[in-house]
């Protein structure tokens, strides 16, 4: 990790490691937890191969909606996930590139050490995407995920 380019959330989850990876890869359920109440996920799209598509709608309480696209760079079932939106799928470059994120599931007592290490190509990117909540936004949405992954393995 390089501090002033990159963003860290790391957490144990109480299911297996492929229930927290199912959570992230199978539509339905990633639209359940992926974005902080009161923001919703209207539509997904994850096809978990490289090259395979990460598509997320979000809607806003204020009614707008707001589409990312990227692509899967390597998928590991239950091991690790690591999508960008610098490309979307097939490998096609986009034009407004912001992130990539390095997801990895890894067994522990109880459950998953889940860490999501969110990678930046500048320090101000990075700064603009703390500003933005990333820390309270994906501590709420992972606890979201941990709530669901949970539910799941019962």
């Amino acid at each position: 990790m390089t501090s002033d380019l990159d963003l860290t959330l790391t957490r144990i989850i109480p299911a297996p490691p492929l229930t927290v990876w199912r959570c992230w890869i199978e539509a339905p359920l990633l639209m359940k937890w992926f974005t902080p109440a009161p923001v919703r996920t209207l539509a997904a799209d994850v096809d978990p191969r490289p090259g395979g598509r990460f598509h997320t709608r979000m809607g806003l309480p204020d009614g707008t909606e707001v589409d990312s696209e990227g692509c899967i760079l390597t998928a590991e079932p239950g091991r690790s996930l690591i999508f960008t939106d610098t490309m979307s799928q097939d490998y096609r470059p986009n034009t407004q590139p912001f992130m990539s994120a390095r997801l990895s599931f890894r067994p522990a007592p109880g459950g998953t050490i889940y860490e999501a290490l969110i990678l930046h190509a500048d320090a101000e990117t990075r700064q603009r995407h703390e500003e933005m909540g990333f820390h309270e936004g994906w501590s709420q949405a992972t606890d979201q995920l941990s709530d669901l992954a949970a539910s799941l393995n019962n």
